[in-house]
């Protein structure tokens, strides 16, 4: 055997190895992988039930409804469709009609969503790319929410209600 013959089949082992490797890895990952979805996604495309996903969009007004043992039930909306969600658990703070949120979870036969997961934006600028993209197509959101440009929070050096950083 030739020296670039035994090189050739060094390379090709090593190729087996790296790409079973990755295989593997491919494999185990498929179980909780999980899309983004929007309402109007759930509405248009044949999504089978127990299929998990995320949930995206704004908590419909009027649709929450709060219930014994933690158990909350509202509506998730982009404007153009509607998904009924139902989640079991505590709320973030942030959480309320109007505001942004991201439900993870699984799609019932019902059509109706059981979240997990129920995560809310902390601030103005945070929406999910396909979210944004959907309400700003409808005008229903902006780039920077409606406080850019405005009056800045004080910083902790400016805060003197408890005096210097130094006496507190």
């Amino acid at each position: 055997m030739t020296r670039k013959s035994r090189r050739l089949i060094l390379i090709a082992a090593c190729g087996s190895v790296l790409a079973l490797a990755v295989g593997l890895i491919l494999f185990a990952m498929s179980g909780s992988i999980v899309f983004f979805r929007s309402p109007t996604d759930i509405a248009q495309q044949a999504i089978a039930p127990g299929t998990r996903l995320r949930l995206g969009g704004l908590v419909k007004d009027g649709s929450l409804r709060r219930g014994p043992d933690q158990t909350v039930d509202f509506s998730v909306t982009d404007t153009n469709a509607t998904v009924a969600v139902h989640y079991k658990g505590l709320l973030p703070d942030l959480f309320r009609e109007g505001q942004g949120v991201v439900a993870e979870g699984v799609l019932e036969p019902g059509g109706q969503f059981r979240a997990d997961t129920v995560l809310a934006k902390h601030d103005e600028s945070y929406m999910p790319r396909e979210v944004a993209d959907a309400l700003k197509a409808q005008g229903r959101w902006q780039e920077g929410g409606p406080n850019k440009g405005g009056p800045k929070p004080a910083t902790a050096a400016a805060d003197t209600t408890l005096g210097p950083r130094s006496e507190r």
